[in-house]
């Protein structure tokens, strides 16, 4: 079994999905044979010399609790927590991918992205996410002492969370034609990804080829979700609190 999740926007801000997502882990996830996520298990990350924090020392030690007791556990950038390394994948246990990945496994085929590579309609986050996903961008920010590179991710999170409240949805979609090319890009396998915050099926149709596009759920304080694969379908499941049903 194989277990998919994004977005949760982990922060000491966010209590409940914080302990929904440590209850996930030390119960649900252990039943899987692996667990993806697909990017934003962090509101913010500057840095993998932060995992001294004691809120992010708690996500490492129950990351490595579950990768420790036999999941798999991989991880792809989201546009939030795009500076977390090498550092936080050895002290937590977690396997780095790249963005797109192709999942082949013996039943079924995947394509894995965060999504956001795709939205390619909101101009003005392209050029960021260009601007700030080159090593020299990030050597730079990783060189600024911890305070500064603070500093700096709040100013970025007023930011985008001002454009957010302009837009009438907050969140840019995936562009069509671009979705098709990447389906096209990927023979045809099934696409898992994020970030819309808009959980839903999609059916394309690429060169006469029925090719499903599955969207994951954000993360609240009182909800998540996650996407099972069990071997011959994907479904969605509730993540809620012990006291809910």
């Amino acid at each position: 079994m194989i277990l998919f999740i994004s977005d949760l926007h982990l922060s000491p801000r966010s209590p409940g999905a914080t302990c929904l997502f440590l209850r996930f882990l030390a119960g649900r996830a252990r039943q899987a044979d692996a667990l993806y996520i697909l990017g934003d298990l962090f509101e913010v990350w500057i840095g993998d010399d932060d995992i001294d924090d004691p809120y992010h020392a708690q996500i490492v030690a129950a990351l490595r609790a579950a990768s420790d007791a036999g999941v798999k556990i991989y991880f792809q950038h989201g546009n939030r927590d795009f500076l977390l390394g090498e550092g936080f994948a050895a002290a937590s246990g977690v396997r780095l991918l790249p963005d797109p990945c192709d999942l082949q496994l013996p039943e079924w085929s995947f394509v894995l992205s965060h999504g956001d590579a795709l939205c390619l309609d909101d101009t003005a986050y392209q050029a960021f996410r260009a601007r700030v996903r080159t090593p020299e961008w990030q050597a730079r920010m990783l060189g600024r002492p911890r305070f500064l590179r603070r500093l700096v991710a709040r100013w970025m999170r007023w930011r985008s969370r001002s454009r957010q409240q302009a837009m009438n949805p907050p969140y840019s979609d995936l562009q069509g034609a671009a979705t098709d090319d990447f389906l096209r890009d990927h023979a045809y396998a099934t696409f898992i990804h994020g970030h819309t915050h808009r959980p839903a099926t999609h059916d394309h149709i690429v060169d006469g080829i029925h090719v499903e596009r599955w969207v994951l759920a954000d993360w609240h304080e009182e909800r998540g979700e996650c996407l099972v694969w069990d071997g011959a379908t994907l479904a969605r499941e509730a993540v809620l609190p012990e006291n809910r049903p």
